[in-house]
C-alpha cells in the first residue's frame, strides 16, 4: 500500500513499458479518505462540536449551521489528474463527513505537471446513491451525461469540471428544488429607523448618518418601535427601496401613529432555485459571466467544449500541441455542433481563432489552472452542501490566453512535443524554451501561510520553486525573518538584485506598502494577492508597465465616532471596535508611556507639547471600573427621562438608554472578563497569571469595592464636535498636580513593563477573550445582541 493519500500506486507509463512489468492496465481507484486530520478532531461522521480554534475562519464565513451540514456530506470525486485533486484537496480542507476518490487509467509523465500526489517513482448507479455531491473530472462527455441523468433524478448534486491547458469549464446541477438559506454569507443588515408613514405602502425613513444598505426583494423585521407596534409583531416583509436612506413596506394605513424609535434588521429568508439537468443545459444553457471584457466567449466555448470531447472520443487522445491538422479538424467539427445546436444556443459566427487556440492548447495540464477551477469546484461543492451562497447557475467558462506569447511564430509544434519529463503538460502550452527559463528564475516569496502555501505548491509544479518532497529538481532555501527596515542588512541590495521577482502573500497593508517600495526601488514584479472571506483580490505589478500596489488604495474606512463608540453604542460593531480600543489603551499604550516616562528625560515636556486634552490622558493614571461606573455617571448627566433643549427625548434615535451592570462572580460572562482582563494586566507588569477558575473566585468573594457615587460637574460629550471644541481648553492646575504626584525615574531603578502586540489568532494568549467578554458586556449595558468569538474575530 503506498503511502500516497490516494492509497492506491498509479503507474507511469514511458517508452519502455513492457506487458508483464509493474505497470498495470487501466483500472480503477477507489478510495475514502477520512476528511479531518488525526489532530484530536471528531471522528467522521460524528456530531462533535466543531474545532473553533482550527475552523475560525470558516466559521466566520459559513456560520456552525453551515458547517454542522458540511459535517453529515459524503462527497465523490471521479478523476483523479491534476484538477480532481486539487478539488478533493479543497473539499477535504473544508471539513465534510467523507470524501472517496475513483480514477481508472494509467499515470502519465503529463500527470505530473499538476497532480501534486504523484511522486515519480509511482508512475455504479447504486454506487452513486450513497453521495450527496458527485463530482466529475476528466469525464468524457457520455459518461457525464448518463451520470448527470442519474443524479439529477435521484436528487444527488453533481459538479462536473473540466480543464483543457489554458481554458476551464465549470457545470452545476443541484437538483430542481435547492433550498438556499443564504445567497451572499453577509452579516444581515440593521439600521435605525426615525419615521414610519401611514400609507399604502408605508415609506420607512432610516436616520441620515449611514445608508441603510438594502436591496428590492430583501426582507426585513422591526423591534423597538414605539406606538406603532404592529410592526414588532409582523413577519418579515419584502421591501422596495426608494433610495439610499428610504424604502417602502407593506400597507401601513390602519397601523397606530409613529411616534419614535425603531430597529429594522434584514433577515435572511430561504427561497428555492431549480437546476435543469446537464442534458437539458446542454441543449439551452445557462451562462455565468465573469469577465465582461470577453462577454461572447462562454458561448463559443461551449460549442468549442463539445466539439472536444467527440474529437476525444473518436481519436482516443487530445488534438496534439500545436498541430494544425488537428485545429483544421476541430474547427470543422466545432461548426457542425453549431449548426445542430437549438437557436438559444446557436452562434451566428463561429470565432474560429478561439476555437484553434483551443486545440492548440487542450493536450496541456497546468497547475495554475486546475488550482482555479479546482478551488472554483470545491466551492461549489460546500455550497451544494451546506446551501449557504449562490451557486454557479449553471455553466461556468475560463481562459488565460493573455499568458501566450504575443509573438504567433514563438511556439511551434516541435517546441511543444512530450519529453518524458514531468513538465509534458506545460510543454505542450508554452514550449520548451519557456520551461527552462522557469527553471533558472529566483523569486522571493514573502509570507507562508495559507496563500504563500497555494503559491508554494504551484511554483513547485510549474519548476519554479517549492517544497523539494513535491519537485525534487528545485532548489529553495527557506527563511523566518520578518521582511521590513530592522532586515535590511540581511534583505539588503545584493539580495534583491539577484531576484527575478517577489510574490507577497501577506496579512496586513503596511508589511505590503514596504515590499511594494522596495520592489518599485529595485525595479523587480511583484505578484500581490490577498483574501477577505469569500472575496480576494491578485494585483499584478510589472516595473513601467503598470501601477505599484501602493499606487491607489482603498478608499478609508468609515470610521465610528468616538462619542458613540464611548457613550452611545447602538451595535454590536461599536462595542467590539470599543473593546479593540481598550486593549490598546490598557494594555499597550499606558506600558510605552510608562516604560519612556522610565527612561526618557524629556518625555513629560514633549507629552505636555500635546494637542488639546492628551497631555491629560497620557499622564492621567486613573484607576477607573469599567460597565457600572461609567454607565452610572452617565445616567447622571442624562437621566432616562431627559428631553433636549428642544422638547425631544434625549434618549431616542441611535441613543440607546443604557442600564449599569452589578458584578456578579457566577456570571460566567463576568468571570470570563476578569480572568482575561487580571491575565493581561500581570503579563504588562511581568507578573505570572493564573487559569485556576476557582482560584479566582475564591479570591474574587473576598474583594470588596467601594460604592461608587456619581458625580456633579462631570462633563461627558455628546457629540464630537462638543469634544473637539472641549479639547481647546486643559486643566493646568490638574496637569501640575500630575506631575508633583508622578514618582521620579531614580526611585525605580530596573523597572518596565511589558507592552502587548494583538494578536487574535492564538487563543490561549487571553486577547480575544478579553475582547469577547468586554464587548459583549459593553453590549450588555445597551441590551444589544452580543457576538461569539467568531464573529468578533
Amino acid at each position: 500500500m503506498s503511502s500516497s493519500p490516494l492509497s492506491k500506486k498509479r503507474c507511469v507509463s514511458g517508452p519502455d513499458s513492457k506487458p508483464g512489468s509493474n505497470c498495470s492496465p487501466a483500472h480503477a481507484v477507489l478510495s475514502e479518505v477520512p476528511s479531518v486530520p488525526t489532530n484530536g478532531m471528531a471522528k467522521n461522521g460524528s456530531e462533535a462540536d466543531i474545532d473553533e480554534g482550527l475552523y475560525s475562519r470558516q466559521l466566520y464565513v459559513l456560520g456552525h449551521e453551515a458547517m454542522k451540514q458540511l459535517q453529515t456530506s459524503s462527497v465523490l470525486v471521479s478523476g483523479l489528474r491534476g484538477l480532481g485533486v486539487e478539488i478533493a484537496k479543497n473539499i477535504i480542507l473544508g471539513r465534510v463527513k467523507a470524501v472517496t476518490l475513483h480514477d481508472e487509467g494509467t499515470a502519465q509523465w503529463a500527470d505530473l505537471s499538476s497532480q501534486f500526489y504523484l511522486q515519480e517513482e509511482d508512475i455504479v448507479e447504486d454506487f452513486l446513491s450513497e453521495f450527496q455531491v458527485v463530482v466529475l473530472t476528466n469525464t468524457p462527455l457520455e459518461d457525464q451525461l448518463r451520470v448527470g441523468e442519474f443524479c439529477h433524478s435521484r436528487g444527488i448534486k453533481l459538479v462536473v469540471a473540466d480543464t483543457r491547458g489554458l481554458f476551464g469549464q465549470l457545470f452545476c446541477d443541484f437538483g430542481e428544488e435547492m433550498i438556499l438559506t443564504d445567497a451572499n454569507g453577509e452579516q444581515p443588515l440593521s439600521t435605525m429607523i426615525s419615521m414610519v408613514t401611514k400609507d399604502s405602502p408605508g415609506v420607512v425613513t432610516c436616520l441620515d448618518d449611514a445608508r441603510h444598505g438594502f436591496e428590492s426583494g430583501d426582507f426585513v423585521s422591526f423591534s423597538e418601535v414605539q406606538d406603532m407596534i404592529e410592526l414588532n409583531e409582523s413577519h418579515p416583509m419584502e421591501i422596495k427601496v426608494l433610495g439610499p436612506y428610504t424604502f417602502s413596506i407593506c400597507d401601513t394605513s390602519n397601523f397606530s401613529d409613529y411616534i419614535r424609535g425603531g430597529i429594522v434588521s434584514q433577515v435572511k429568508v430561504p427561497k428555492k432555485i431549480s437546476f435543469k439537468s446537464l442534458l437539458a443545459s446542454l441543449a439551452e444553457p445557462n451562462f455565468e459571466m465573469t469577465d465582461f471584457s470577453k462577454h461572447s466567449r462562454p458561448a463559443q466555448l461551449y460549442i468549442g467544449f463539445q466539439a472536444l470531447h467527440y474529437v476525444c472520443a473518436q481519436h482516443g487522445r487530445p488534438p496534439r500541441p500545436h498541430n494544425v491538422e488537428d485545429a483544421t479538424e476541430l474547427v470543422t467539427l466545432a461548426q457542425v455542433v453549431n449548426a445542430r445546436s437549438l437557436p438559444v444556443a446557436q452562434q451566428d459566427s463561429l470565432d474560429k481563432n478561439l476555437i484553434r487556440k483551443l486545440t492548440y492548447v487542450a493536450a496541456g495540464d497546468l497547475a495554475p489552472v486546475n488550482a482555479f477551477i479546482g478551488a472554483l469546484a470545491a466551492q461549489e461543492v460546500l455550497k451544494a452542501c451546506s446551501a449557504k451562497f449562490m451557486p454557479i447557475m449553471q455553466w461556468l467558462y475560463f481562459d488565460a490566453l493573455e499568458c501566450l506569447p504575443e509573438d504567433k511564430e514563438a511556439l511551434t509544434e516541435e517546441k511543444c512535443l512530450p519529453r518524458q519529463n514531468r513538465y509534458d503538460g506545460q510543454v505542450a502550452i508554452f514550449g520548451s524554451d519557456l520551461q527552462e527559463k522557469l527553471g533558472k528564475q529566483k523569486y522571493f516569496l514573502v509570507g507562508a501561510g495559507a496563500i504563500g502555501c497555494e503559491l508554494l505548491k504551484n511554483f513547485a509544479m510549474i519548476g519554479l520553486g517549492s517544497v523539494r518532497q513535491v519537485n525534487p529538481h528545485i532548489q529553495v532555501t527557506s527563511h523566518q525573518n520578518r521582511v521590513g527596515p530592522d532586515t535590511e542588512r540581511i534583505y539588503d541590495d545584493d539580495f534583491f538584485k539577484n531576484l527575478d521577482g517577489v510574490a507577497n502573500a501577506l496579512d496586513n497593508v503596511d508589511a505590503r506598502m514596504y515590499v511594494d517600495r522596495r520592489c518599485v526601488y529595485y525595479r523587480k514584479p511583484l505578484l500581490e494577492s490577498g483574501t477577505l472571506g469569500t472575496k480576494g483580490n491578485v494585483q499584478v505589478v510589472i516595473p513601467f508597465l503598470t501601477e505599484s500596489y501602493s499606487s491607489s488604495q482603498d478608499p478609508p474606512e468609515k470610521s465610528i465616532p468616538i462619542c458613540t463608540l464611548k457613550n452611545f453604542p447602538n451595535a454590536i460593531e461599536h462595542t467590539l471596535q470599543w473593546a479593540r480600543d481598550e486593549f490598546e489603551g490598557l494594555f499597550k499604550q499606558q506600558a510605552e508611556n510608562v516604560n519612556q516616562y522610565l527612561t526618557d528625560p524629556k518625555f513629560v515636556e514633549r507629552t505636555l507639547r500635546l494637542a488639546g486634552t492628551q497631555p491629560l490622558e497620557v499622564l492621567e493614571a486613573v484607576q477607573h471600573s469599567l460597565y457600572s461606573n461609567n454607565i452610572r455617571q452617565l445616567l447622571h448627566n442624562f437621566p432616562p427621562d431627559q428631553f433636549t433643549s428642544s422638547g425631544a427625548p434625549f434618549w431616542s434615535g441611535p441613543k440607546c438608554c443604557p442600564h449599569p451592570l452589578t458584578f456578579d462572580v457566577s456570571n460566567p460572562l463576568h468571570l470570563d472578563y476578569v480572568m482575561a482582563a487580571a491575565n493581561l494586566f500581570a503579563q504588562t507588569y511581568g507578573l505570572m497569571g493564573s487559569q485556576d477558575r476557582a482560584a479566582v473566585v475564591t479570591l474574587l468573594r473576598s474583594v470588596q469595592v467601594p460604592e461608587f457615587t456619581p458625580k456633579s460637574g462631570v462633563k461627558i460629550h455628546v457629540s464630537d464636535q462638543e469634544l473637539q471644541s472641549a479639547n481647546a481648553s486643559v486643566d493646568d492646575s490638574r496637569l501640575e498636580e500630575l506631575k508633583a504626584t508622578l514618582p521620579s525615574p531614580e526611585k525605580l531603578p530596573g523597572f518596565k513593563m511589558y507592552p502587548i502586540d494583538f494578536e487574535k489568532d492564538d487563543d490561549s494568549n487571553f486577547h480575544m477573550d478579553f475582547i469577547v467578554a468586554a464587548s459583549n458586556l459593553w453590549a450588555e449595558n445597551y441590551d444589544i445582541p452580543p457576538a461569539d468569538c467568531t464573529r468578533a474575530s
